[in-house]
């Protein structure tokens, strides 16, 4: 029951923003790891030299292919990965419930609760003082993907976002990019990809 109540007090706040991965997901996440913890402990008998945290440390490297699913369902899009972390926190609350360290998992889902709902704001205002989308059409050839973004690397600029779509008939990639970073020149960014070869258009909006 606990697990299940702070498994959903994180799903909650998933679901309210749209996450692949949202309440009954992060219930079921959070209740699976604690009952695989109490199998772990009560399941075998004393004295077969039994390990509980053999159990415990496979859903520790397991959860993170339920995780994989949240990052890659947008296909060439990285959104999700915050999504992932939070079920693999969960996966940790729902171990530590079910060993008894009702405090550890209480203390843990109210500071993910905390970073999850207020610190966005904060890394926006503080962290990173300039967001925007590109879109450019380039050339479906080897390279030309690379050469393009390695020119916000050049500048600092992290990626926080990609969607590529491809056009088979006329071998161009139309992409769209949400960058992020601290005092962006926008013309001289723009100036420096456009010489780039492969590159049709591009235009920051």
């Amino acid at each position: 029951m606990v697990a299940t109540l702070l498994g959903a007090v994180i799903g909650l706040e998933r679901e309210q923003h749209g996450r692949p991965a949202g309440l009954r997901t992060h219930i079921l996440v959070a209740l699976g790891s604690c009952l695989i913890m109490l199998v772990s402990i009560y399941g075998f008998p004393s004295g077969t030299g039994s390990d509980p945290a053999r159990l415990a440390a496979q859903v520790v490297s397991g959860i993170g292919f339920l995780g994989a699913g949240t990052i890659l369902r947008d296909g060439t899009s990285i959104r999700g990965l915050t999504t992932a972390a939070s079920l693999w926190v969960v996966a940790g609350i729902g171990l530590a419930a079910g060993t008894g360290f009702y405090w550890a998992a209480a203390i843990t889902t109210f500071l993910a609760v905390l970073v999850l709902m207020f610190l966005d704001n904060v890394e926006r205002k503080f962290i990173s003082t300039s967001t925007g989308y590109i879109e450019a059409e380039v050339s479906d050839q080897p390279g030309t993907l690379a050469a393009f973004t390695k020119v916000f690397a050049d500048y600092g600029i992290s990626i926080k976002k990609i969607n590529l779509e491809i056009e088979d008939e006329n071998k161009k990639a139309l992409i769209t990019l949400q960058v992020r970073g601290h005092n962006i020149n926008k013309e001289i960014l723009l100036d420096e990809i456009r010489v780039l070869p492969g590159i049709y258009s591009i235009k920051w909006r």
